[in-house]
């Protein structure tokens, strides 16, 4: 499938449109879709809703991407990850109706997912974008029950736009006529933007800080909006930036009509690999039973913000990054806010990555925002002398979600 097309990315919907007419149109006939995009808490916040809803107890099929580990992590189906044979044969059937035609892995793969999603009864399906918005093979459903607008910045730049402004475009291509939206925190031209283009196609919005509010009391979480007051636990995945996608899941679960129970579900229940991820167990906690050792994926400035923040609430701890980034991406903005909470960062490529920054590149921008840095020929390397020189360390392993699914599959 990698070969039917030249680029990996190319946004348009015309080769998606045609195979899925080829298959029948499967997108008309999906349980209740909830559509999401954004640059950042994408998938945070659609494990948060997915989380409420099956304690609610709804069938929820769900699509993501990119995977970490396996392919099957971006298809699940009522539940439950998609099997190896069901994968198969649906990655089959479309290569057979694509016949050979152009169009690219991402939009393919959408393809056979949304053709599971069809075949399987379900009371919800979750679509994440991949890329953008309005040119996203996602973007297929006429008129799906809710779409979500996570917060939007700079990122993917050579496909989205150079400003903001330009990239919130993108992501408001999701927007349909009289769906309504709910809208993260964003910034002020980026809400603009999605707030024009609401109006124009009478597409109601629950927006951030005007109908729903969220925030931090006594070590609870607080969410409010027209429906009432929320008074739960703190979110089970690590950050304050979690406070703000949990707001948006909440803001969703309440407009389907959840209850309280199922709202403090998805706070408390929600499960998302490689964001602040705690490693506990495997060869890589072996090899350092001392550090404590997390992983995370975030990979742009807002990212990079992020987990500042995260390792700023933390028990003051001797810090060292491992960091591997793809050539695509602003490295020193993401480095930037790192800087004030780390000791040391070791730069190491992405193996098997053709878009690696090599490893001297990351090491020199980290050095360019004031980070001590060297260089490992991998992960396990860079732990290893970390270990020996500071065993109680605590280690960071981050930079790409490409270098955070090799860890997970390394580490078991």
């Amino acid at each position: 499938m990698m070969a039917l097309h030249p680029k990996i990315i190319d946004l348009t919907l015309d080769r998606v449109w045609r195979l899925l007419g080829a298959l029948d149109n499967p997108e008309t006939r999906l349980p209740p879709v909830i559509h999401l995009a954004g640059t950042n808490g994408k998938g945070s916040t659609q494990a948060m809703i997915r989380a409420g809803l099956e304690a609610a107890g709804k069938k929820v099929h769900a699509y993501t991407s990119p995977h970490l580990a396996r392919f099957h992590e971006r298809i699940r189906l009522a539940g439950e990850l998609i099997s190896e044979p069901d994968l198969a044969r649906l990655l089959d059937e479309c290569e057979r109706a694509n016949d050979g035609a152009p169009i690219t892995y991402f939009e393919i793969t959408t393809v056979a997912a949304l053709l599971a999603f069809a075949r399987t009864p379900a009371d919800y399906t979750l679509l994440e974008t991949g890329l953008g918005g309005r040119l996203d093979a996602t973007n297929v459903v006429d008129r799906p029950a809710l779409t979500i607008i996570t917060p939007v910045s700079i990122d993917h730049q050579q496909f989205l736009g150079e400003t903001l402004q330009e990239i919130a475009g993108e992501k408001a291509g999701i927007l349909k006529r009289g769906v309504p939206c709910v809208v993260g925190p964003q910034e002020d031209a980026a809400l603009e933007v999605i707030e024009a283009r609401a109006t124009r196609l009478g597409a109601p919005l629950l927006v951030h800080g005007q109908h729903w509010h969220v925030t931090t009391e006594n070590g609870r979480l607080i969410f409010q909006d027209e429906t009432g007051l929320l008074d739960l636990p703190l979110p089970n995945l690590p950050g304050p930036h979690q406070v703000q996608n949990a707001g948006a899941a909440l803001a969703a679960l309440r407009y389907l009509g959840c209850d309280a129970a199922a709202c403090e579900a998805a706070v408390t229940q929600a499960y998302w690999p490689a964001r602040m991820q705690r490693l506990r167990h495997g060869p890589l906690v072996e090899a350092a039973p001392g550090a404590e050792i997390w992983l995370d994926g975030g990979h742009n400035p807002a990212g990079g913000e992020a987990v500042a923040a995260t390792l700023a609430g933390l028990p003051k701890r001797p810090t060292y990054l491992i960091c591997g980034m793809l050539n695509t991406k602003d490295v020193t903005g993401y480095m930037r806010p790192l800087a004030p909470h780390v000791a040391r960062l070791t730069a190491v490529s992405i193996p098997g990555e053709q878009n690696t920054l090599p490893a001297e590149a990351t090491r020199a921008a980290a050095a360019a925002v004031g980070i001590a840095a060297d260089t490992a020929e991998n992960a396990a390397a860079a732990l290893a002398a970390i270990a020996k020189t500071e065993p109680q360390a605590r280690v960071l392993i981050c930079g790409s979600l490409y270098l955070a699914g090799t860890i997970l599959r390394e580490n078991g």
